[in-house]
């Protein structure tokens, strides 16, 4: 056993090296790379690509973890689940062929490139050939992974979020679209009266970023083990717990966007550097899932970010940065405006209340198009007629519309119904937290070290070492109902547009 263990250790740390200079090779094409580079790079993702399918796909380490398997209850808890999942991993990552599987990353090196030349000139067709070719691989890759217990549409849902079927995600989304549609029209019918002066300023990117470098202190993000850099598209990478970067995209005609996305990826960020520093050499020193993940960024963007308690503290700093933009402006009118409902095209400019209607209509499109349904060159008018059924706007281009993700350009089919879910999970924890805190008023101490506390000590710290349900479960005690989303949602926004004394 002593013997399989070492083994063992020596092939989960080639793989952990791998991960890490694939994870930093895609950082850097996202962030700096220059466009000359990307051919050669694709095949560099091969090769790196191959050596890890290689690894995890060797007769040594099927062995190694088939052998640690049959004796999981000689293993600590921790070392168990980790087995558990990796041989789970495992299965599924031997059905898949191995030049297959090198093409595919091959296709995955490039296609962003693909996508971003088809964005910025608003043509859906420069992308289309690319974007069949990862849908034809997702089809394939379906039929290898189908077993009696999963198939179709679910194989895809299963890599993201474990457990959580279509069939879990329509009872989800119908409550919300019973609830939400019909609130949202009434809120809209509404005018929120605020002095709106500042969107029309101009905000010099040098100036946002000496407030989110502000921002970063307040929400406790530890620089020396962190990076920040401008991309088109915001995200976190986390390498280890000693290594979590994050992205921030600037626009001067509009300060919101970087605030909000800033503190959206520092609540990935945070999750990340809050893990157990002990797993950061094993497979399980990530998120618990993806829904988990994208509760943690909406908590810190939503709940913390969206609240009065939070501006009070911070918009003086605010407006001490930007004193001309920012003059006649008081903490009421930002407040309105940063919660003001209007639907918008654009899924990352969405406001709270309208966000998960987005991701409701690309669930339904990628359900669709994996049922056969509908094919990749039907996408962009069935986009923009639920675009028009949902939101009630006209969709100019494909810029606007089906092109505004990465996500299907980097093979994330499966991905976007956890950004909803994690939104629900979001509330329900603070909802809990609220149990042993008043989470709000605790705010007035200027930073967030009380809530990063209770998160790190409730389901931070413990990474990836529990299932999903069960990480879930532990940190909101009790299981997952969404009406506990649907109240917090219906009362904050009842409450904004009452024109009540703020």
């Amino acid at each position: 056993m002593t013997k399989t263990l070492k083994l063992y250790e020596e092939i989960r740390g080639k793989i952990n090296a791998y991960r890490y200079a694939l994870s930093v090779i895609n950082w850097d094409s996202e962030t700096e790379a220059p466009e000359g580079c990307f051919e050669n790079r694709a095949r560099q993702i091969g090769v790196l690509s191959g050596e890890l399918h290689k690894i995890q796909t060797s007769r040594e380490t099927f062995l190694v973890v088939n052998q640690l398997y049959k004796n999981k209850n000689d293993l600590n808890p921790l070392l168990r689940h980790e087995i558990t999942v990796f041989k789970r991993n495992l299965t599924k990552i031997r059905k898949i062929p191995f030049k297959e599987f090198v093409e595919y990353k091959k296709l995955l090196a490039v296609s962003a490139r693909t996508w971003e030349k088809a964005k910025n000139a608003a043509d859906f067709s420069i992308f289309q050939p690319t974007l069949e070719k990862i849908v034809n691989y997702k089809k394939k890759f379906i039929k290898r992974l189908e077993t009696t217990r999963i198939a179709g549409y679910d194989v895809l849902l299963d890599d993201f979020e474990k457990g959580f079927k279509a069939k879990n995600y329509d009872r989800f989304f119908s409550e919300l679209k019973e609830t939400l549609v019909p609130f949202i029209k009434t809120i809209t019918s509404r005018k929120l009266d605020y002095n709106d002066a500042f969107t029309n300023q101009t905000y010099p990117v040098s100036k946002q970023k000496e407030f989110i470098h502000y921002l970063e202190t307040v929400l406790q993000y530890d620089k020396t083990r962190g990076l920040r850099k401008e991309s088109a598209h915001p995200f976190t990478s986390g390498f280890a717990p000693s290594d979590v970067r994050y992205t921030v995209n600037y626009d001067e005609s509009d300060l919101t966007i970087a605030l909000f996305s800033a503190i959206h990826e520092l609540g990935h960020a945070i999750y990340e550097q809050q893990v157990n520093p002990e797993f950061e050499n094993t497979l399980i020193w990530g998120g618990g899932s993806m829904a988990l993940h994208e509760s943690q960024s909406r908590f810190y963007e939503n709940i913390v970010g969206r609240s009065r308690e939070f501006w009070k503290q911070h918009f003086p700093v605010l407006k001490t940065i930007f004193k001309k933009q920012l003059k006649n402006i008081k903490l009421r009118d930002f407040y309105r405006h940063i919660n003001l409902v209007k639907p918008s095209l654009i899924r990352t400019e969405a406001d709270e209340l309208t966000y998960p209607i987005h991701i409701m209509i690309r669930y339904e499109i990628e359900k669709d198009l994996f049922a056969g349904q509908i094919e990749v060159k039907d996408i962009p008018s069935i986009w923009n007629a639920k675009v028009k059924e949902y939101l009630g706007l006209d969709v100019p281009d494909d810029s606007a519309g089906v092109l505004q993700d990465i996500h299907w350009a980097t093979g994330m089919f499966g991905y976007f119904p956890t950004y909803a879910l994690g939104s629900a999970y979001a509330a329900q924890i603070f909802r809990t937290m609220n149990k042993d805190f008043k989470v709000l008023k605790s705010l007035k101490n200027k930073n967030t070290e009380e809530i990063n506390l209770w998160l790190k000590n409730n389901l931070h710290r413990h990474g990836a070492s529990m299932e999903p349900k069960k990480l879930f479960k532990t940190v909101a005690r009790g299981n997952f109902q969404p009406k506990y989303y649907l109240r917090y949602l219906v009362r904050k926004y009842s409450k904004i547009y009452q024109l009540e004394k703020l």
